[in-house]
């Protein structure tokens, strides 16, 4: 554990850059397993000369991971966490002023980034509460009005993004946590974002997955089951490589046109939304990357939509499940908007496809690791999906080409 005189330490040390001096400092919240904390900060400009003045409110993210004694390759959970919030302080110093005011997200004051061997990091941000006074509760449900708004800040940020991510330079970006340390022997992300945006993905989830292949789960069988005509891989394994972005942009992948930047870990815990509901600003972005804008709709739907929003009740079969009303209405709200704000064109059966792609491997990740959420609507969509044959062609087609 870090000392409340340590913390300060580092907030005073952030605050001088901005001629601003430290008046109060309160723990929020500690990081899991010892990474770090999170306070609100009060401050006042150094000069001050009225002693009565108010202070303004600030949040300091302050990580100092734990020392570790292990010799060879880290552990893949604690790189991920360490590369996690280099990136997540790359996003904020250097993305999140290129984006518009529309976009509700914190702005960095100040940081510090030890590259030295300790890892550590520390950010000073505005306070999102200051104007968005509505916090998301762990695993909650939001309702219809910050479902809207949640819906309509992806869709902005996705549009904002799509496209720009093309003049990424690709060798810079994270892959993951166990192929960047091997690559180069180092706990530091270069300057970038993940290559593929969340934390779920197949590629670094390789254990749990073959806990699920070794199973006697339901989506064993329809996921884990080698496919002759792809040399054995497996559903879970080509729907992973569709989702991919690719890591030489020069070449053209089956979401190289639609590819854009997603949060990574969208739920309501990382958001705050207005008094009405009516707008939302998310934080968090410790997995931002590159990916398809459904990847994060499908953790929100599954994790934060209260499920009569799905129109689940609209169906006589829990097993199995099309899209309902509900569902198809959110997502063409998504889509109208991502198309106004980027100007580009999405074709709705392209975006269907997808979306269901997304759905599969948002399922491959909670069979491996543990159901929460809509658990009935993810598994009776699924179960629809994957054993629908022109849904099984074009994820074979496009592996194909």
């Amino acid at each position: 554990m870090h000392s409340q005189q340590e913390i300060e330490e580092v907030a005073s040390q952030l605050l001088s850059t901005k001629d601003l001096k430290l008046v109060a400092c309160r723990t929020l919240q500690s990081l899991w397993a010892g990474y770090g904390h999170i306070c609100e900060i009060k401050a006042v400009p150094s000069a001050a000369g009225d002693a009565s003045q108010q202070p303004s409110s600030f949040i300091l993210k302050y990580i100092s991971p734990p020392a570790t004694n292990r010799k060879g390759p880290p552990k893949e959970g604690h790189l991920r966490k360490i590369l996690s919030y280099q990136i997540e302080q790359y996003f904020y110093t250097h993305l999140a002023p290129q984006m518009p005011p529309s976009i509700g997200v914190a702005s960095c004051l100040a940081s510090i980034d030890d590259k030295s061997g300790s890892n550590a990091t520390a950010m000073i941000m505005t306070d999102l509460n200051q104007k968005y006074p509505v916090a998301g509760e762990k695993r909650g449900e939001l309702n219809e009005a910050q479902v809207h708004a949640a819906v309509d800040w992806l869709a902005t940020f996705h549009g904002f993004w799509w496209g720009k991510t093309q003049s990424f330079d690709r060798s810079k970006l994270c892959r993951p946590p166990l192929e960047h340390f091997q690559q180069t022997k180092s706990t530091t992300a270069d300057e970038g974002v993940w290559l593929n945006g969340g934390y779920t993905y197949l590629a670094t989830r390789r254990d749990e997955y073959r806990d699920l292949c070794a199973s006697d789960s339901e989506w064993c069988a329809p996921l884990c089951s080698p496919l002759t005509d792809f040399e054995g891989q497996t559903i879970a394994e080509l729907v992973a490589r569709f989702l991919a972005p690719l890591a030489d942009g020069g070449k053209e992948g089956p979401i190289s046109k639609y590819e854009t930047l997603i949060h990574g870990d969208v739920k309501s815990e990382n958001l705050f939304t207005t008094a009405r509901g009516d707008a939302v600003a998310f934080f968090d972005f410790q997995y931002v990357g590159l990916g398809l804008g459904v990847c994060d709709l499908a953790k929100l739907f599954t994790c934060s939509l209260p499920q009569e929003l799905l129109s689940v009740d609209a169906f006589s079969s829990e097993d199995i499940m099309k899209m309902g009303e509900g569902e198809e209405k959110f997502l063409r709200r998504y889509l109208d908007k991502l198309r106004q704000v980027s100007g580009r064109e999405y074709e709705w059966d392209v975006f269907v496809r997808h979306w269901e792609i997304g759905l599969v491997d948002w399922l491959r990740f909670q069979a491996s690791w543990g159901f929460w959420g809509n658990t009935e609507w993810l598994e009776g969509r699924v179960r629809s999906i994957v054993n629908d044959p022109e849904w099984k062609a074009y994820l074979e087609r496009e592996s194909k080409a």
